[in-house]
């Protein structure tokens, strides 16, 4: 009789229930997303004693060492050659600034542990075997990951989230690397929704690059179709990167967009241009308002047709619609906003 309660009691939170809003009961799943501060490490390094300062950052981050090394300063790492020594020390002289002026917001990273690991919950909730790693923060040259999946968990380049009004940003050579539309994003509310965009595809690829362009679109709408259950309370804003007003526009306006696609475009097109134009980055979608509409507005109509999808088959588990075919998908959702 025991052994009936305690298997009764260790289920629980994976068949708890949900709230008025649909939402699964997480408080139950244990998780831990400890936050690893390799970056701390690193600019401590003595610029006069590479060699020993390397030495002491591989064996305190023996898993992300090389990582960082080869991925994002492209030396060898696994020696201390003049080369990697004279990168290093660049690289440290460089941006020690840089490292200095992120302190203020993130000296105490508590809140985005505590942030990861509530999202973290829903990823077990859904999909109980997968396993979070650490959230290593690091400090990057400015066009390394804003955050990368590495074998010892989360990479999370503190140099890509600054403030949007962060002075590097805001210069000539900032905007010409990330212009305002994108660099406005560059902000630590943005950092958990990242990380979870990286889960899901992790969990599922998306290999539609060669389809076309309604099949993209409903294949990039199904991650964010994911990031719903991994970041249910998170503003629609901080998942699809739009300002509020571009998404209140897009809600408005559905109904339009749609037929601009439909009628202007052929669904099934191969052209990469045509493909760019409704999910590719931009400051709006070319054929629409550009002081209303998003830019990547494809992705947003894919998910509201993975979403009508979903309502429409609601025994489906997440991950029996994300493994459904986007042909299946849109041919069941009959999708007509009005």
């Amino acid at each position: 009789m025991k052994k009936t309660v305690l298997f009764i009691l260790l289920f629980i939170p994976f068949f708890s229930c949900k709230n008025k809003k649909g939402i699964p009961d997480v408080s139950g799943i244990e998780v831990s997303v400890p936050v690893v501060r390799f970056d701390k490490v690193f600019f401590s390094i003595d610029t006069n004693d590479i060699p020993a300062g390397l030495q002491k950052l591989q064996q305190q981050h023996p898993g992300f060492y090389l990582d960082f090394m080869q991925q994002i300063l492209g030396v060898n790492g696994a020696d201390t050659s003049l080369k990697t020594i004279a990168v290093t020390r660049e690289f440290i002289r460089g941006y020690k600034s840089i490292f200095d002026s992120l302190q203020s917001s993130y000296n105490e990273t508590i809140w985005l542990q505590k942030e990861l690991e509530q999202s973290f919950r829903f990823v077990k909730y859904y999909f109980p075997e997968y396993k979070p790693g650490n959230a290593i923060l690091f400090v990057g040259p400015f066009d390394a990951p804003g955050v990368a999946l590495t074998l010892s968990g989360l990479a999370i380049g503190l140099q890509q989230y600054a403030g949007s009004n962060f002075s590097v940003y805001q210069s000539a050579p900032g905007q010409e690397m990330f212009p305002l539309y994108i660099s406005r994003r560059f902000d630590k509310k943005y950092i958990v929704a990242n990380c979870m965009k990286a889960v899901a595809q992790d969990l599922f690829p998306d290999n539609s690059g060669a389809k076309p362009l309604i099949e993209q679109m409903v294949e990039r709408g199904k991650q964010w179709y994911l990031l719903d259950k991994f970041m249910p309370e998170a503003p629609d804003s901080i998942k699809t990167g739009y300002t509020k007003h571009q998404l209140e526009w897009c809600v408005q306006y559905e109904g339009m967009i749609w037929s601009h696609i439909v009628k202007n475009e052929d669904l099934n097109s191969l052209n990469p241009a045509v493909i760019q134009t409704y999910i590719g980055e931009g400051p709006f979608t070319q054929g629409l308002s550009q002081e209303d509409s998003p830019g990547n507005i494809g992705q947003w109509i894919g998910w509201q047709i993975v979403k009508k999808y979903a309502a429409k088959n609601s025994t489906l588990k997440p991950e029996e619609v994300m493994m459904t075919p986007a042909a299946k998908i849109i041919e069941e959702a009959k999708y007509k906003p009005k």
